[in-house]
């Protein structure tokens, strides 16, 4: 995709990978061609599912914060509209992504990890929101999608606090969905592949139901109870219009197994 973001695909899952040394931190260009990348995974159909993966030693340790450190008021009213937009793209993937988190993942690279649909840890990680300590807030979605996660009360204590969680902690409190215990001076690989895993098993699966599904748990998140079962019931409705589901009720009726075409 670029010089700061790799994108490869091996048998239907695409893996994004931060690739900026150190640290990945993520400046305006990374932030941009994370955009970039977003689109192309949404829109490519020998993509079933997304891994987000910063490699071995870091899954990313924030923005850039030499860059921010330059910025104006009116520089940053434009740069975080587009930091915004780069962080929704990936949120808003139709597919199921999850993060392979290594090392640190603070700040923007915390807020990258919510995004995705499921968040897979070293044990060695360390999570955390950190940008009180710099005098702001988090601006990539951290207030909002750290909230709704794993709760208003927690996610003021690690925002107010800017202090950093380590994986138990983490999935103790439902910042991560896995953690992976491994070896701490090669721990890469071993999440990488627990996240492989959960992503390979939706390759050969029903690609509108899983799109439908995820659109209507994210969509519902944001509006009030009623609303929300209208967007399933219409998502429910529009699924009997798809070859997926005549080829998966005809192999339940027959017992066999479905082998569905994304159609």
């Amino acid at each position: 995709m670029g010089a700061s973001v790799r994108l490869t695909v091996d048998e239907g899952v695409a893996t994004i990978r931060l690739d900026r040394p150190p640290m990945n931190a993520l400046d305006t260009a990374m932030q941009d061609e994370l955009r970039a990348a977003a689109g192309e995974v949404s829109e490519r159909e020998d993509i079933a599912a997304v891994v987000l993966y910063g490699g071995e030693k870091v899954f990313a340790a924030g923005a850039d914060v030499k860059e921010m450190a330059t910025m104006s008021f009116a520089d940053m009213e434009l740069r975080s509209r587009q930091l915004s937009t780069a962080f929704d793209a990936v949120a808003r993937i139709p597919k199921p992504v999850v993060a392979a988190v290594t090392g640190y993942a603070l700040g923007g690279g915390c807020e990258l990890a919510l995004t995705a649909d499921r968040r897979i840890a070293a044990s060695t990680a360390v999570l955390g929101q950190p940008e009180i300590k710099l005098g702001i807030i988090p601006g990539a979605g951290g207030t909002q999608r750290l909230a709704r996660l794993i709760g208003p009360a927690k996610a003021k204590d690690l925002i107010f606090t800017g202090r950093m969680v380590d994986a138990r902690e983490a999935l103790a409190m439902g910042l991560v969905d896995e953690v992976v215990d491994v070896d701490p001076h090669e721990p890469g690989e071993a999440v990488y592949q627990a996240a492989r895993r959960w992503a390979a098993q939706f390759v050969d699966g029903p690609r509108c139901a899983l799109r439908a599904a995820k659109n209507a748990i994210d969509r519902g998140l944001d509006v009030d109870l009623a609303t929300g079962l209208e967007i399933e019931r219409q998502a429910f409705a529009a699924l009997f219009a798809t070859q997926d589901r005549e080829i998966g009720m005809k192999a339940f009726v027959t017992k066999s197994q479905p082998r569905f075409t994304g159609r």
